[in-house]
């Protein structure tokens, strides 16, 4: 009998310690899986290297936003740094009319049409900003003289040092009314090679326009305002102006 309660003792105590144990690491399991989960959120939704901004969002980045989207005439409510309807809408219409994913939520392509800090590095950044560059460069001078085509992107360098023009190289591509091939949809066309080199020029310093922050094909600019720039240079079929 008492080996008999003996051995049943010990199966007793054996299941309960073998119930503990996986209980333990199912806890174990569960807390991980939750850190995980954590620092996911947690990059995603503005602690990585990604400033984001979403429905809900309070703080600077909010009022920045707001404040470039009512300058733009995207946003007409206050500027009060609280992600709401109307800033979720004034988003959504901006980023449908630069051609960027409409989804309400300023992430690094909306921030950086708008001109604002992305928080990426900055070799992403350099490699994006090539692209664009290069397309807008296309798009605006192909057949243009070489020289010509760096110019092109000089000036929207040129428009970005200048404290009149957004801070950032697809924050003037995309500024509203600045380029008709954005409005029109040439910006989406393919760059040839001859662009791609143009635009790395350009971004390594070469500035055949001597400092100019507009350019213009005389023979088809209707603007009176245009035509009372100071014109520095002429380059293949446009001149370009400060």
């Amino acid at each position: 009998m008492k080996n008999k309660h003996g051995n049943a003792s010990g199966n007793v105590y054996g299941n309960a310690s073998r119930k503990a144990v996986i209980f333990v690491l199912i806890i174990i399991f569960c807390a991980s899986m939750l850190y995980l989960a954590r620092d996911r959120l947690w990059e995603i939704y503005g602690g990585g290297r990604e400033v984001l901004s979403y429905y809900g969002s309070r703080g600077q980045e909010v009022i920045n936003i707001q404040t470039r989207l009512k300058n733009w005439g995207y946003y007409k409510g206050n500027i009060d740094g609280i992600y709401g309807p109307q800033t979720y809408q004034a988003v959504r219409y901006f980023q449908q009319k630069n051609g960027l994913k409409v989804d309400g939520i300023a992430g690094p392509e909306t921030l950086a049409a708008l001109g604002l800090p992305t928080g990426q590095a900055p070799s992403q950044s350099y490699s994006k900003d090539v692209n664009l560059l290069a397309h807008l460069i296309y798009a605006e001078a192909r057949g243009e003289p070489y020289t010509g085509q760096v110019a092109v992107g000089a000036v929207v360098l040129n428009r970005v040092r200048d404290s009149r023009f957004p801070s950032t190289i697809a924050g003037v591509i995309y500024q509203p009314g600045a380029f008709s091939v954005v409005n029109d949809g040439q910006i989406n066309l393919q760059p040839n090679q001859t662009a791609y080199n143009a635009a790395r020029d350009a971004l390594n310093g070469w500035d055949p326009t001597y400092g100019c922050l507009y350019y213009w094909n005389p023979a088809t600019a209707k603007s009176k305002w245009v035509w009372s720039r100071t014109i520095v240079v002429r380059i293949g079929k446009h001149v370009f102006a400060k």
